[in-house]
């Protein structure tokens, strides 16, 4: 991955098929360095850091060289359908993930499904 702390948001791998899947884990701690901000008297994971999360397991499933991606030519361009159904707090775990449904690689569009599950580790 490209991604370095302090943006890196998956913590571990737990399954995974080169362009086909990735699994994906982050043990929300209290430690992370967005609960100072976010918010002081709750301190809850912002929303488009879950997204984030999200988009970072993706490119593991992409970045690969028997895909054909490379780190120069992967973006992350957008989203839908996305719903927060609790807040993510600390002690949380996220689970990850993510499933390559559609890639064409002549425009260097992939299409993913994901979910994102949280709970107490």
């Amino acid at each position: 991955m490209s991604v370095r702390f302090p943006f890196l948001l998956v913590d571990r791998v737990i399954d995974y098929k080169p362009g086909e899947y990735a699994v994906a884990i982050k043990n929300v701690t209290i430690n992370d360095n967005f609960f100072p901000g976010h918010f002081p008297e709750r301190p809850i994971m912002p929303g488009v850091l879950m997204v984030e999360a999200m988009a970072q397991v993706g490119g593991i499933v992409m970045l690969q060289p028997e895909v054909g991606g490379s780190r120069e030519n992967f973006f992350f361009a957008g989203i839908d359908k996305v719903r927060f159904r609790k807040p993510v707090i600390a002690g949380d775990t996220l689970i990850m993930r993510m499933i390559l449904i559609k890639l064409q690689k002549r425009f260097g569009i992939a299409k993913m499904e994901g979910k994102l599950m949280s709970g107490p580790t």
